[in-house]
């Protein structure tokens, strides 16, 4: 899920900037609605002076149009490089793995067998018959939740910020939680006793990649089929100069005689050609960097249990975890 992007607001920035600042050590006072006064040393420096050295000057939020230079030390304007480096600061390092429980259905509420094997045979729409060879027992359906903001280097920058959440160990994406994840009601009693996965940071990092590649998909698009026209007329221009060039000094070895001169000159042309071409190509290539600000390890009721069914004609037996809030099925180690 792509999240929509705040307007930029000068005072919003001003708050940002003043709690951020001061959670890094720094002093800051409000010298005027659109000026704060910074003096900062260590981590909070270091936006400034790499060595963290003491730091002391006066930040104004200018108007979104504004016009004129801009000075990046001292002004914060939109997609001010001093905005992404203070919440780069403020990134947790390492990064935390939080954990969340839903709050879900009690015990007391089991699924009706009926509306169990309607579910699953509109998920499942090939098999037979159906019945539970186990009664159900409460479990608990885990999800990655990650809130990750993809820089996009084309020929403008691009920024977004997806909130992406994915079912586990599968990696299925889970679209309605990441959509609904700020309205769910949290269970606070209940995390010390559930028995949460091992990270899989390389597995994970695998299939969050893979999301924010299908996210993405629409906007890379987009930018791909400008970068192509564009390309094209930078090629176009390219091999019109060196064509242009290549006829001109043809022209002149035949009327010079020079033949041998004219072929190095010819060669040196074609490679200086191909050159130019490969660095048009490299200068429009899209690259995607993805930085992961946070991650959530989710837990949600469920319910398990073993179901027999009939696939074909062969009867088979799998172990099987209900989700009650996405009212699907899923087959445990499948």
């Amino acid at each position: 899920m792509q999240l929509d992007r705040l307007p930029y607001d000068p005072g919003a920035l001003a708050d940002f900037y003043e709690e951020g600042l001061a959670g890094l050590g720094a002093l800051c006072a409000r010298s005027w609605h659109d000026r704060l006064e910074v003096v900062a040393e260590g981590r909070g420096a270091a936006l400034w002076n790499r060595d963290g050295a003491m730091f002391s000057g006066e930040l104004q939020f200018v108007p979104a149009n504004a016009s004129g230079p801009r000075s990046a030390a001292g002004e914060v304007f939109p997609g001010c490089p001093l905005t992404f480096a203070l919440a780069e600061a403020l990134r947790p390092a390492p990064l935390v793995l939080e954990r969340a429980v839903l709050a879900g259905e009690t015990a007391a509420r089991l699924p009706e067998p009926s509306v169990l094997e309607r579910l699953w045979r509109n998920q499942f729409p090939d098999t037979g018959r159906w019945r539970l060879t186990a009664p159900l027992a409460r479990a608990h359906h885990f999800s990655l939740v990650a809130l990750a903001r993809c820089e996009i280097q084309a020929i403008d920058q691009h920024w977004t910020l997806q909130r992406v959440a994915l079912g586990l160990p599968g990696g299925a994406p889970d679209a309605e939680l990441a959509r609904d994840l700020g309205f769910s009601r949290l269970d606070p009693s209940t995390g010390a006793n559930i028995g949460w996965p091992a990270p899989d940071l390389q597995r994970w990092s695998g299939l969050l990649a893979e999301a924010c590649r299908h996210d993405l998909a629409e906007e890379i698009e987009r930018l791909r089929l400008r970068q192509e026209a564009h390309l094209r007329r930078e090629l176009d221009r390219v091999d019109e100069y060196f064509d242009n060039y290549t006829r001109e000094l043809e022209t002149r070895s035949r009327r010079a005689g020079a033949k041998l001169k004219a072929e190095e000159r010819l060669a040196a042309a074609r490679a200086e050609h191909a050159r130019h071409r490969a660095d048009q190509v490299s200068r429009h290539e899209i690259v995607v960097h993805p930085h992961v600000d946070a991650l959530l390890l989710v837990a949600e009721p469920a319910w398990r249990t073993t179901v027999e069914v009939v696939r074909g004609q062969e009867r088979q037996s799998a172990a099987a975890l209900y989700i009650p809030r996405t009212r699907r099925w899923e087959l445990l180690g499948a």
